[in-house]
C-alpha cells in the first residue's frame, strides 16, 4: 500500500469532505434559527447549492487533473475547500453562507478525484485493491460519525460544523506539500478541457428545477410561475443534451449511456440517491422539529442507520454472488423504502424513538448498504476499463443530481404544511421518498436478467469502493 504519510493525507481530506454532508444537515436548524428563522426553501441551498456545483465540476476537475498533475489539483482543491469553510462559519447572512458553500463545493469537485488517483500512483499494482478497500473504508467511517459529530458541534454553535475543516485542511495541506508524488500520473496528458459551457447548462437547468420545486407551495403547483420555471429546467435540459451529443469532450458522454446494464445502474443510482436524500434531512427536520430534540440527541437519534452501511457493503459479496448484482439491489431498494413506509406509519408526535424512529432507521441503513455499492459495481463492470473514469464521473454526477432533487422534493413537499398539519406533511413527504426508491428498484429490474457471473465479482469489490460514497451521497 502506498506510504502511511500519503494515505494519512488523503484520509485526512477525504474524511473532511464526506463528513460535510452529514454534520451540515444536522446543523440546519440551527443556522435557520441564527439567521432569525430563514425559511426552509433558503435554507435548502446550503445543501443544494454543495451539490450542484460539485455535480458539475466533476469531470471538469478529473480532466483538469489529468493536464495539470493530481498533487496541484488536489492541493488546489484541499486550499479552497479549507478557505471555503472559513468563509462559512462567518457568513453573516444564509446568502453569503450558500455563496461559501458553492466555493466549497468547487474544492470538494478539485478534491475527490485526485484522491483515489494519488494514493494509486504510490501503489504497487499488486497492493491496489487492498488501497482501494482503505480509501473507501473512510467515508465508512465519516457516514457512521457524521450525526453525532454533528450534535456534538452545533451544541457549541453551527459555526463549528465548518470551523473543524480548518485545522485538519491546514495539517493535510502541509503535509501534502511534502509527501505527495510529484507531478505523480497527472500532468502529461494534453487533452482538450471538457465542455465548459454544457457544463454551465447543466448547472443552469438541476439550479432551475430545484427552484421550481422549493418554491411551488408559495407560487402555487399550476401558476405561471412555477411551470415556467419548470419548463425553462427542462429546455436547459435538453440544451445540455443536445451539446453533449456533439461536442468531442462532453461532460456526459452520451454513448455510455446506451450501454444497457450502465443505464439501469446510473438510473437506479439517481432515483436511490433522491429517496437516500430526502430520508436524511427528513429525519433530522423531524427530530428537531416536531420532537423537539436537541442537535446531539438527533445524531445519536440518527446514527444506527449509517452505522450499519460499512459492514453491509463489505459483506455483501457473497450474496451477490449467489443472487445476482440485479436481485440485491432490488432488495434493498425495497428494503429501504419498507423503512420510509413504516415511519409513515407509525411516527407521530408521541410516538416512542424504539418503535417508530429506530426500526425506519435500521431499514433504511441495510438497504442503503445493499444497493449503493452494487449497483456502482454493476456500472463498473458494464464499461471496459478503458472507460471506467468516465463512467464512475457519471454515476457520481447522477447521484449529486440526485441528492438535490430529494432535497428539493421533500421541502416542496414539507412548504405546504400548515399549522397543525405537520404531521401529515411529514406524511407525505415520506410517500415521496418512498416512491423514489421503489422507482429505483424499478430501474433495476433489467440487471435481474444479466447473468450473475458478469456482474457478481465485479459488485462485490466495487462494494468496497462505494462505502465512501453512500457517506457521500
Amino acid at each position: 500500500m502506498a506510504s502511511r504519510a500519503v494515505f494519512a493525507t488523503v484520509a485526512a481530506a477525504v474524511f473532511m469532505s464526506n463528513l460535510d454532508l452529514f454534520i451540515v444537515n444536522a446543523a440546519l436548524p440551527a443556522i435557520g434559527q441564527s439567521f432569525g428563522g430563514s425559511g426552509l426553501g433558503s435554507l435548502s441551498w446550503v445543501l443544494n447549492g454543495y451539490a450542484i456545483v460539485f455535480a458539475a465540476l466533476l469531470v471538469v476537475a478529473g480532466r483538469v487533473a489529468d493536464r495539470s498533475g493530481h498533487k496541484r489539483v488536489f492541493l488546489t482543491g484541499l486550499a479552497v475547500f479549507t478557505l471555503a469553510s472559513v468563509g462559512c462559519a462567518l457568513a453573516p447572512d444564509v446568502g453569503t453562507l450558500v455563496a461559501a458553500r458553492l466555493v466549497q463545493a468547487a474544492g470538494a469537485a478539485l478534491l475527490m478525484p485526485t484522491s483515489l488517483a494519488l494514493l494509486l500512483d504510490t501503489t504497487a499494482p499488486e497492493k491496489r485493491a487492498g488501497a482501494v478497500r482503505a480509501w473507501a473504508s473512510i467515508g465508512g467511517i465519516a457516514a457512521g460519525l457524521g450525526p453525532v459529530a454533528g450534535g456534538l458541534l452545533v451544541e457549541a454553535g453551527w459555526h463549528w460544523v465548518f470551523i473543524v475543516n480548518v485545522p485538519v485542511g491546514i495539517v493535510a495541506f502541509v503535509l501534502g506539500v511534502r509527501v505527495l508524488p510529484s507531478p505523480g500520473r497527472g500532468g502529461t496528458e494534453k487533452s482538450p478541457l471538457p465542455d465548459l459551457f454544457g457544463a454551465a447548462l447543466l448547472t443552469g437547468s438541476i439550479a432551475t428545477l430545484a427552484l421550481g420545486l422549493i418554491k411551488a407551495p408559495d407560487w402555487g403547483w399550476t401558476s405561471t410561475r412555477t411551470l415556467g420555471d419548470l419548463a425553462g429546467a427542462v429546455l436547459l435540459g435538453v440544451l445540455f443534451v443536445l451539446r453533449s451529443a456533439r461536442h468531442p469532450v462532453p461532460i456526459v458522454e452520451l454513448p455510455l449511456l446506451r450501454v444497457p446494464a450502465f443505464a439501469s445502474a446510473a438510473a437506479a443510482l439517481t432515483l436511490f440517491t433522491i429517496a437516500f436524500a430526502g430520508m436524511l434531512l427528513g429525519a433530522v427536520l423531524w427530530c428537531q422539529g416536531v420532537w423537539g430534540y436537541s442537535a446531539l440527541r438527533t445524531g445519536f437519534a440518527i446514527a444506527p442507520g449509517p452505522l450499519l452501511v460499512p459492514p453491509v457493503a463489505l459483506r455483501i459479496g457473497p450474496a451477490v454472488a449467489r443472487f445476482g448484482a440485479g436481485r440485491i439491489a432490488l432488495a434493498g431498494s425495497v428494503v429501504f423504502a419498507a423503512g420510509i413506509l413504516w415511519w409513515a406509519a407509525t411516527l407521530d408526535t408521541g410516538s416512542a424513538y424504539a418503535a417508530s424512529l429506530l426500526p425506519g432507521m435500521i431499514l433504511t441503513g441495510l438497504g442503503v448498504g445493499m444497493t449503493l455499492p452494487v449497483l456502482t459495481g454493476v456500472s463498473a463492470a458494464a464499461l471496459p476499463p478503458s472507460r471506467f473514469a468516465t463512467g464512475s464521473a457519471i454515476t457520481s454526477m447522477g447521484r449529486q443530481i440526485g441528492a438535490v432533487l430529494g432535497v428539493a422534493i421533500l421541502v416542496g413537499v414539507l412548504g405546504t404544511a400548515g399549522p397543525g398539519h405537520t404531521v401529515a406533511a411529514f406524511r407525505h413527504g415520506w410517500y415521496a421518498v418512498a416512491a423514489a426508491a421503489l422507482l429505483a428498484a424499478c430501474a433495476t429490474i433489467p440487471l435481474v436478467r444479466k447473468p450473475r457471473p458478469a456482474v457478481a465479482e465485479p459488485a462485490a469489490a466495487a462494494g468496497d469502493v462505494e462505502t465512501a460514497g453512500a457517506g457521500a451521497a
